[in-house]
């Protein structure tokens, strides 16, 4: 998968695994790293799939609904390339912490929702529920972000209390932020999130 890695300044800190929003690249979420933990390594990959020429992580059959069989798809490749970068790179597959947005926070998502062992914890700005009906791994005590917007046109409230609700019942420590500026990714949801981050990783 086309990225890039940044060894960061301290190895025991968290990789920040960064997955951007739809029609982003592996540059776009830098700044954000920098604010979440800016001593850690920086694992950003941009999405494999196209639509109308923008990146993306999986497919999607319209706005709102995922092509599910290639989300899962998508999921384990996105899986199997963490172990494989985490050895190429030198650092823990077990230290990887995902930051993501819209469509990278929904790849996230499913990453949870299949693998007890994918993430240490989460950063998820504007996620959606990626998949219904499926036996959650155990994932007591990960820690989880989710940036939520009470006028979010793309994913509602509901969706987000609904996604909350899946993770906490799988055993995840789930703390949500809500903003009012509709799907938009605002320095004050970043702030926040940067906040979370230092409580739930400290160094």
């Amino acid at each position: 998968m086309k990225h890039l890695f940044q060894p960061g300044t301290d190895t025991n800190a968290p990789v920040l695994l960064l997955l951007h929003g739809t029609g982003g690249t592996e540059h776009d979420l830098l700044p954000l790293a920098q604010l979440l933990s800016p001593s850690s390594p920086v694992l950003s990959v941009r999405g494999n799939v196209l639509e109308k020429r923008m990146p993306r992580f999986f497919r999607r059959l319209a706005e709102g609904i995922f092509d599910e069989e290639d989300l899962k798809f998508r999921t384990k490749e996105l899986y199997d390339f963490i172990a494989e970068a985490s050895e190429t790179y030198g650092f823990s597959r077990d230290n990887v912490v995902a930051a993501g947005y819209s469509n990278g926070a929904n790849i996230a998502g499913s990453l949870l929702f299949h693998y007890a062992d994918a993430l240490r914890g989460a950063v998820l700005h504007h996620p959606m529920v990626p998949l219904r009906g499926l036996a959650l791994p155990d994932l007591t005590n990960v820690p989880i972000f989710i940036g939520a917007g009470t006028n979010d046109p793309i994913c509602s409230a509901i969706e987000s209390e609904e996604l909350t609700y899946l993770l906490q019942g799988a055993g995840a420590s789930v703390t949500v932020h809500w903003e009012g500026n509709g799907h938009r990714l605002s320095s004050s949801e970043v702030q926040r999130a940067a906040e979370w981050f230092k409580a739930a990783f400290p160094s």
